[in-house]
């Protein structure tokens, strides 16, 4: 597949060739199951479904800091959705995010089963759940943090999705898009750099302030600036440059629950 100087958009759009890049294989114009599945289930209260990318880092991070305050009750069995091999269309995991994309959990610790996906609402529901790393009183405090996790939730996908997609997993360079979503993964780096040049976390200073708003941007913008997304994409971006991020990512890779999460061991679901 190369990139067609000439190419018009046709009237109506149709989907009859390969996209080509890395996920072409489970691309698809279509939602719903695509197979019959049946997803394990541990005696833990809380069942995850994930991977290890930045999605799923999210709230792999949440519940190690949750581990880390012994909240016995957000013990959590974790189990692996491979989303190069299309477990995400399977039909128990379509039943609990129709959306089929990781992560998703499932409560079980309530009268009837509560299920969750988009990180963001995990999380939220976690941190309300159990009293933790978000503030629950109205004023400026959460407002800030639910402000800055709604910035994560709408930046992230120029990220990812925009700046990843064509820097690391399209079928070839592509000048336009590369230059496209470089330039705004920038421009978020120097919202959060300008931002944290004043504050210690997301949500101000001191360890009360670290909180879901510090987890979910880390887990994309703080692995980012640290070399471990996109391979040589830190270098290209020249995330040095970024003081303030750096200091922040690194300061919060250190933490013994954030170490687990990165690494937390999934079990295969099949």
């Amino acid at each position: 597949m190369s990139q067609d100087d000439n190419y018009t958009p046709p009237k109506i759009w149709t989907a009859d060739k390969e996209n080509g890049g890395k996920f072409a294989s489970t691309n698809a114009p279509t939602a719903g199951a695509r197979h019959e599945q049946t997803l394990p289930k541990g005696d833990a209260p809380l069942q995850l479904y994930s991977l290890n990318t930045p999605n799923g880092v999210k709230v792999n991070i949440l519940l190690e800091e949750l581990a880390e305050c012994g909240v016995t009750d957000a013990a959590y069995d974790a189990y692996k959705i491979d989303i190069t091999e299309g477990d995400q269309f399977g039909s128990d995991f379509v039943d609990i995010n129709p959306n089929s994309k990781i992560p998703a959990l499932v409560d079980y610790s309530t009268d009837e089963p509560v299920t969750l996906f988009e990180s963001g609402a995990i999380l939220l529901y976690l941190a309300e759940k159990y009293g933790k790393f978000v503030p629950t009183g109205q004023g400026q405090a959460r407002a800030d943090c639910l402000s800055w996790v709604m910035w994560q939730m709408g930046a992230a996908p120029y990220l990812g999705g925009g700046f990843g997609h064509f820097y690391a997993y399209a079928p070839e360079p592509m000048e336009y898009p590369i230059n496209r979503y470089t330039m705004e993964t920038k421009r978020q780096l120097d919202v959060l750099d300008k931002h944290l040049a004043n504050n210690e976390y997301m949500c101000g200073n001191g360890e009360d302030s670290y909180n879901i708003a510090d987890m979910i941007i880390w887990s994309w913008y703080g692995q980012l600036v640290l070399g471990k997304l996109y391979d040589d994409a830190a270098t290209f971006l020249q995330a040095d440059s970024y003081t303030h991020v750096q200091r922040w990512a690194k300061a919060i890779a250190k933490r013994p629950a954030v170490q687990r999460a990165v690494d937390l061991s999934l079990t295969a679901i099949k």
